[in-house]
């Protein structure tokens, strides 16, 4: 005995328990309909497609009382018009995150060039406090020299140096050194 012997209400009965039991998918019976015009024939009753409605598209699949006076689109029809609602709703769901995604990737590359600003900043601070520290220290060298050497021996230009000097050298040396290691 095959398949084909089966007579159409044992086949219909099985694709009915298939859709009701979800294991027969919309796909699926599709792909069963272009198999054979048997097949065909029988994955277009609406029972099949009613349970596939019910099931897909639970809270939707109820019919209202003023719309069962009126004449009901078979069930495939209304499957196929919910399904088709439903695929631009997640496209659009998709179409929605990919936004926020990049708004985030926005943000994110504002924020990575403040901090990049701000590094270039701090960085251009450093190396003006450098310097500042490279000058004292050789203000300190040129007034160690004035207190230790002799007034003659010494230098003018360790003279100008010291008398430039308007901020207490060790003072500054050691807040300048303090801010370095900052």
């Amino acid at each position: 005995m095959s398949a084909s012997d089966l007579p159409d209400e044992l086949w219909a009965r099985v694709l009915e328990l298939g859709a009701a039991s979800a294991a027969l998918g919309f796909r699926d019976l599709c792909c069963l309909a272009i198999a054979s015009r048997r097949l065909r024939r029988l994955s277009l009753h609406p029972p099949l497609w009613s349970a596939l409605l019910s099931r897909d598209f639970p809270s939707q699949s109820q019919p209202s009382s003023s719309s069962s006076q009126q004449q009901q689109p078979d069930p495939k029809s209304l499957y196929r018009t919910k399904f088709e609602r439903h695929k631009l709703r997640m496209a659009e769901a998709r179409r929605r995150a990919v936004y926020e995604a990049e708004g985030r990737v926005v943000a994110c590359r504002r924020r990575l060039t403040e901090l990049e600003e701000s590094m270039c900043a701090e960085g251009d601070r450093m190396k003006a406090t450098a310097q500042e520290l490279d000058s004292l220290e050789r203000v300190r060298r040129a007034s160690v020299a004035l207190n230790v050497w002799q007034p003659q021996v010494v230098h003018g230009r360790q003279k100008q140096l010291v008398q430039q000097c308007t901020v207490p050298v060790d003072s500054r040396l050691s807040a300048l050194h303090m801010e370095l290691k900052v």
